[in-house]
């Protein structure tokens, strides 16, 4: 991954192999998938290969169709900002740049415009928190089921505190929240754990993932699958 950016360059697999001989796991995921694009670990990772990788789907698939749903979805979301009480001056800015960055790979169709502006720290910064905010407030709208989760005083106090803030990590809760709020199904490929085995998650379970995530060292990256022969 170059210094300096966000996003990388897609990648062979191997990029994300140990020095040492790879294990089971390594061997596993490298029969699914043939390359990976590497996130920055600055806390932001999920949040910000998510944007990206499902962007990036939405050009590949029905274009047209599917980025004009997002961006409808993401107008829709100020409402749901709003209802939890806040204020526009807050998000409305971070909205604008969402907006902006799927106008312009809608007019352009061209993945290089998509890397280019979630490579500008501003931009993709901006991206990164209006989705902590959207993930802010579904989780505060659906408080009676997320209440169960969440290890804190209180639900807000939790939003506040561990996803608003920027280069927070996010946890299962966060994941589950946002890709309601998205309407999208995610699979994340988990390389945690003393099984041999990889683990896949998919969120929410029984759906068709439209991006796949690797989960890896407590960091997120993102996957591309081999083609189907």
């Amino acid at each position: 991954m170059e210094a300096g950016s966000l996003v990388s360059c897609r990648e062979d697999i191997s990029a994300v192999f140990p020095d040492q001989t790879p294990d089971a796991k390594y061997n596993e995921l490298s029969s699914q998938y043939s390359s990976v694009r590497k996130v920055r670990g600055d806390g932001n990772c999920f949040y910000r290969a998510l944007c990206f990788a499902h962007l990036e789907s939405v050009l590949h698939n029905a274009r047209a169709l599917q980025s004009f749903r997002f961006k409808d979805r993401m107008i829709q979301s100020s409402k749901d900002l709003s209802s939890t009480g806040f204020d526009e001056s807050s998000f409305k800015h971070h909205l604008s740049t969402v907006i902006n960055v799927v106008e312009q790979c809608q007019a352009d169709e061209q993945e290089e415009t998509l890397f280019r502006l979630l490579n500008e720290q501003l931009t993709s910064d901006s991206v990164v928190q209006y989705l902590r905010l959207l993930t802010s407030a579904h989780l505060q709208n659906h408080a009676d089921f997320f209440c169960n989760f969440v290890e804190a005083p209180n639900l807000k106090t939790y939003c506040h505190q561990e996803v608003e803030a920027m280069a927070m990590e996010c946890d299962h809760v966060d994941i589950l929240a946002l890709t309601q709020a998205l309407d999208i199904c995610i699979h994340i490929v988990s390389m945690e754990g003393d099984e041999q085995e990889l683990a896949h998650h998919i969120i929410p379970e029984g759906a068709e993932p439209s991006l796949h995530l690797l989960y890896q060292t407590s960091h997120y990256n993102i996957l591309y699958q081999r083609p189907q022969l």
